[in-house]
């Protein structure tokens, strides 16, 4: 099998409805903007799509880079492909969020050359999985109490804050939400980089007492010390590794300092299902969870493919909230169902994206 032509459709999408915020000072929702669809179509007639929300990005690279190094190449040498994306990062500096698309659409071929479902190929360890709902920010601890009764009235066995990153209103806010719920609902926190080792240090003795399941990126992830650091300061278990460069190198210095007691993985930022499965690997050799970062198709792939992650993380945001299609009544997601990633079936449903219609024919 060779790879004969690689494209990318650029599709205009609106503003998301209700809009929503994350903490103080950082921006929420997308207004209207240009996603960017991966198309590796093959001599064998296997297509192969990822997405990415920088379409314009994602095109220059691909106009540029990409294009150039994939056509003629074996689609199935998915490591060699991956390494060669990694050199080429050293010369471009691709964007994390851009990296990982051409590793998904190799994966999509894949999975459809072998009639599986993408975690059918990774391995597979589950058929379902409990859905956790993550908050985006509300406007006070009152509205945050009422999303969480709305979010065990839809079947989420678990919540995760995205709170409005003070360290005093965000441990007043977790305490609150722990006694509201009682002592039996897994609570977590995501501080979303807002602070500084001695307000995480302030917030994580909060969230400890709360007996929250895990803190998440309190503080930026360029520096392991200072992560080390704040593993000596507090005993709430620390989930790292989201958003910081490198990949599983990265991850590796977390585990290696030991104070990570769980590690994130996911196709978004950490290169794909290929480094999010090294990532998992990883965090296996030593007792380590590997808990997987976003929602969606890709996202709940990774969840039925890794033994050492907990949850699918939903994110809910408006008032009233909903629960997102992929979650059932009982807070459970499901492994996607038929060959490759599944776009298409979501296609099948709400229309194929203006410029697709080729392809899928």
């Amino acid at each position: 099998m060779k790879i004969t032509n690689v494209d990318v459709v650029l599709v205009d999408r609106p503003a998301h409805s209700p809009a929503f915020v994350w903490r103080d000072r950082l921006p929420g929702s997308d207004p209207a903007i240009t996603v960017g669809w991966l198309v590796i179509e093959t001599d064998v007639g296997i297509t192969g799509f990822a997405t990415a929300p920088r379409g314009v990005i994602l095109k220059d690279y691909v106009d540029r880079r990409f294009r150039s190094e994939l056509i003629g190449q074996d689609p199935l040498q998915r490591e060699y492909l991956w390494e060669r994306a990694w050199e080429l990062d050293r010369i471009e500096r691709f964007a994390p969020n851009m990296a990982h698309v051409v590793d998904v659409a190799l994966w999509d071929i894949a999975a459809k050359a072998a009639q599986l479902p993408v975690y059918k190929l990774l391995g597979g360890y589950r058929e379902s999985i409990p859905a956790y709902a993550s908050t985006v920010t509300y406007s006070s601890i009152e509205e945050f109490l009422d999303i969480a009764d709305q979010c065990l009235a839809l079947g989420y066995p678990a919540i995760k804050l995205h709170a409005f990153g003070d360290a005093k209103k965000d441990a007043l806010l977790c305490t609150k939400l722990r006694e509201h719920v009682g002592p039996d609902i897994p609570l977590m926190y995501d501080g979303s980089a807002a602070f500084d080792l001695l307000d995480a240090t302030y917030l994580g003795h909060a969230l400890d007492a709360a007996g929250y399941l895990w803190y998440e990126e309190p503080m930026r992830e360029f520096s392991v010390t200072a992560y080390k650091w704040l593993g000596e300061r507090v005993r709430v278990p620390l989930l790292l590794g989201e958003v910081t460069d490198g990949a599983h190198m990265s991850a590796g210095d977390f585990v290696a300092t030991g104070v990570a007691s769980a590690l994130r993985t996911s196709t978004f930022l950490r290169g794909g299902f290929t480094g999010a499965m090294r990532i998992a690997h990883l965090a296996d050799a030593y007792h380590l969870r590997a808990e997987v970062h976003g929602m969606g198709l890709e996202s709940a792939h990774l969840c039925m493919a890794i033994k050492n992650n907990t949850y699918y993380e939903s994110l809910m945001w408006g008032n009233p909230t909903t629960r997102e299609a992929l979650v059932d009544a009982n807070g459970l997601v499901h492994g996607p169902k038929g060959p490759g990633v599944g776009y298409e079936n979501l296609w099948n449903e709400s229309g194929v994206p203006k410029g697709l219609e080729r392809f899928v024919a």
